[in-house]
């Protein structure tokens, strides 16, 4: 079975986002902090990619448009995040940028989904609008 967030770029960049971050977490933060810090940055990035997923299993509308914006958080969360274990002296400055970069290459292309799916929204309410004008005219 395909599934459709499969083939979206947003989710495979937060996949692998994810991945990484995991991996990091448990291999360089100190030991009391996999459970902390670690811990809250794997939920996150973990979160950004399954809220896409969990959208995307969803029909399009508000539904859809509320995981996407839960995905959008959760990756502002993993940016603070890394900036946490950045001044914690946990990862190096060059480790953070890129990182960040990983970050914007997930967030540009989920943003044009929420921008798409609003679009979508709207076109249907405006299409709704104009219908019960119509039907408001012809009854007049």
């Amino acid at each position: 079975m395909s599934l459709s967030h499969h083939s979206l770029v947003a989710w495979q960049r937060a996949d692998d986002l994810f991945l990484t971050l995991h991996r990091l977490s448990l291999k360089v933060f100190p030991a009391f902090e996999r459970f902390e810090l670690g811990q809250q940055l794997r939920r996150a990035a973990f979160s950004v990619a399954v809220n896409i997923a969990e959208g995307f299993a969803r029909p399009q509308g508000r539904a859809r448009l509320n995981f996407l914006n839960i995905s959008q958080s959760s990756l502002a969360e993993v940016d603070y995040c890394i900036h946490a274990a950045r001044r914690l002296g946990y990862i190096s400055e060059q480790l953070e940028e890129e990182l960040k970069t990983a970050m914007k290459q997930v967030g540009a292309p989920l943003a044009g989904l929420i921008r798409s799916e609003r679009a979508k929204m709207l076109t249907r309410t405006a299409s709704v609008v104009a219908l019960i004008v119509y039907l408001a005219a012809r009854l007049a």
